[in-house]
C-alpha cells in the first residue's frame, strides 16, 4: 500500500558545543554565526529536497511496514539497499534501544546516510554543499494523518560536531569494544575518519560480514565482564539479534570501505568550505593576504593527499572480494573516460581503486566548493600526477597510472582548470 506521508516532526539535530581550550591544535570556527549561519540557512541537500516533493504531493511513501517504509525512503533518496551497514555500538542518539541484541542497519550513497534501528527511529546525515552535514531525526511513518509538520530544532548533536569533526557538522564512525548493553568499553580509534586508518582497528562495535581476509579486526565482538576482568566474546551476526527486522542480514566489507573513504573525504573538505568563508568574511571583502592564502594551501595539500590515497590502509594480502550486488549498484554511475576508464572502477587486490583519485570529486559538495580552495586542490594535485618530478609528498602513483588518472578527469570533469587541460 503506498499512501501519502502521514503526520510526523522532523527535527534537525545542531549542534550545541563548547569551544576547545585555547591551545587547541586546529582552527575553531562559530558554525552558528556569521558567516556561516547553520542554524538559520535553508538546507539543499537530497534529504530537504526529498521533503519538499512530499510536502507538495509530488512523492508518496510506502507506510504499510516498517520494511516498506524504509525501502521506499531509500528508494525516493537512490540510496542502494546493498549498502547496508550493521553497527551495535550504543553511539547513536538513540543509545538506549542500539546493542548486540538489537543493532541499528546504516545505508548510504555519495552524499546521504540513513539510519534505522527497530523499534526506534530513522536518522539521515545529508551532505549540503555549504553547510556541510545536516542531520535530521524522525520517528516511522504511521498509516493515517495528515502531512508532515517539519521543524529545524535545537536539539543537541555533540558527537557530530565535537572533537572528532574538528568542531564542525560532521560524519563520524567509531570502533569500540562494547558492553551487551552496547556502552563503550574501550576505544581502537579516537577522533579520527577516512581510509588512512589501519583496517585492524576498524569496525569495533559493528558487524563485519563478507570475504574480506581481515585476520586480526575489532568487528563482531562484544566485552563481558567476568572474574573482574573484561573477556571479548564473538557475536556473529544474527546470533543474538533477529536479522529478519533488516532489509539485508549482511554488512559486507566493501560498503565499509566505501563508508570510511566517503565521511574522511567529506569532513576534510567541508573544513575546507568553513575556513575560505572565514577568511573571506574576516577580510570584509578585501583580497585574501599570504597568511591565509597559506592557510588554504595547506588545507588543500591535506585534501589532495586525501583524494589520491596516498595515506590509504593496506588491505589483507590476499585481497578482498566485495559483495556483488553492492559492487554492480556501487559502479551504476560510474563515469568512464573516452578509454573507458573510471574513477570508481574496484582493484580490491591491493588497493581499493585501480585509479586512486577519489571519485566524490562528482559530488555536489566539490563542484560547489569554494574557488579559492578548489584550484589549490586542483594544484597540488597536478603536483602529484606529472609524468617526472612528483612532487615527493605525493609520489606513491606510478607513472601510467597518473597518465590514467589525468585521462579519466580531463574527460569526466568540467570544472577543471584551463591550465590543467
Amino acid at each position: 500500500m503506498r499512501t501519502p506521508i502521514p503526520c510526523l516532526t522532523i527535527i534537525l539535530c545542531l549542534s550545541c558545543l563548547r569551544l576547545p581550550a585555547a591551545d587547541s591544535p586546529y582552527r575553531v570556527f562559530e558554525f552558528r554565526a556569521p558567516p556561516h549561519n547553520y542554524a538559520e540557512a535553508k538546507p539543499k541537500d537530497r534529504f530537504a529536497q526529498l521533503l519538499e516533493k512530499i510536502t507538495q504531493g509530488q512523492v508518496s511513501i510506502d507506510t504499510s511496514s516498517d520494511k516498506a517504509f524504509l525501502a521506499s525512503l531509500l528508494k525516493e533518496l537512490h540510496i542502494p539497499v546493498s549498502s547496508q551497514l550493521l553497527v551495535f555500538s550504543a553511539s547513536s542518539l538513540q543509545s538506549e534501544i542500539i546493542n548486540p541484541r538489537n543493532p541499528r542497519a546504516l545505508y548510504f550513497n555519495e552524499d546521504t546516510y540513513l539510519g534505522w534501528v527497530p523499534g526506534g527511529l530513522v536518522e539521515v546525515a545529508a551532505a549540503d554543499p555549504e553547510l556541510g552535514p545536516v542531520f535530521y531525526v524522525f520517528d516511522r511513518l504511521r498509516v493515517g494523518g495528515g502531512m508532515p509538520r517539519v521543524e529545524r530544532g535545537t536539539k543537541c548533536f555533540n558527537c557530530h560536531g565535537g572533537t572528532a569533526t574538528k568542531r564542525l557538522p560532521g560524519l563520524i564512525a567509531e570502533s569500540l569494544l562494547v558492553s551487551q548493553a552496547g556502552s563503550s568499553l574501550e576505544t581502537f580509534r579516537r577522533d579520527e575518519q577516512g581510509h588512512q586508518i589501519p583496517l585492524e582497528n576498524r569496525f569495533g562495535g559493528w558487524h563485519l560480514t563478507g570475504k574480506h581476509n581481515i585476520s586480526n579486526h575489532k568487528a563482531n565482538i562484544m566485552g563481558l565482564a567476568r572474574g573482574g576482568r573484561v573477556e571479548r566474546v564473538d557475536v556473529p551476526p544474527g546470533q543474538l539479534s533477529n536479522l529478519d527486522l533488516h532489509l539485508l542480514p549482511t554488512s559486507d566489507i566493501l560498503p565499509h570501505l566505501i563508508h570510511e573513504h566517503q565521511i574522511g573525504f567529506e569532513n576534510r573538505l567541508v573544513r575546507g568550505i568553513y575556513l575560505v568563508r572565514q577568511l573571506k568574511h574576516d577580510r570584509k571583502g578585501g583580497m585574501l593576504g599570504a597568511p591565509e592564502l597559506k592557510e588554504i594551501d595547506e588545507t588543500a595539500q591535506e585534501l589532495a593527499r586525501y583524494i589520491l590515497f596516498a595515506d590509504e590502509a593496506k588491505l589483507p594480502r590476499e585481497g578482498i572480494q566485495g559483495d556483488e550486488t553492492y559492487a554492480r549498484d556501487f559502479l551504476a554511475d560510474r563515469r568512464p573516460s573516452k578509454r573507458g576508464m573510471a574513477l570508481k572502477d574496484l582493484d580490491l587486490k591491493t588497493r581499493m581503486f585501480k585509479y586512486r583519485c577519489s571519485f566524490m570529486l562528482y559530488t555536489d559538495t566539490w563542484k560547489h566548493a569554494p574557488k579559492e580552495l578548489k584550484d589549490r586542490v586542483y594544484f597540488r594535485m597536478a603536483e602529484g600526477l606529472r609524468d617526472t618530478q612528483p612532487n615527493p609528498a605525493l609520489a606513491h602513483l606510478p607513472v601510467e597510472e597518473r597518465r590514467s588518472i589525468r585521462e579519466i578527469l580531463k574527460d569526466t570533469m568540467t570544472d577543471l582548470p584551463a591550465w590543467w587541460r
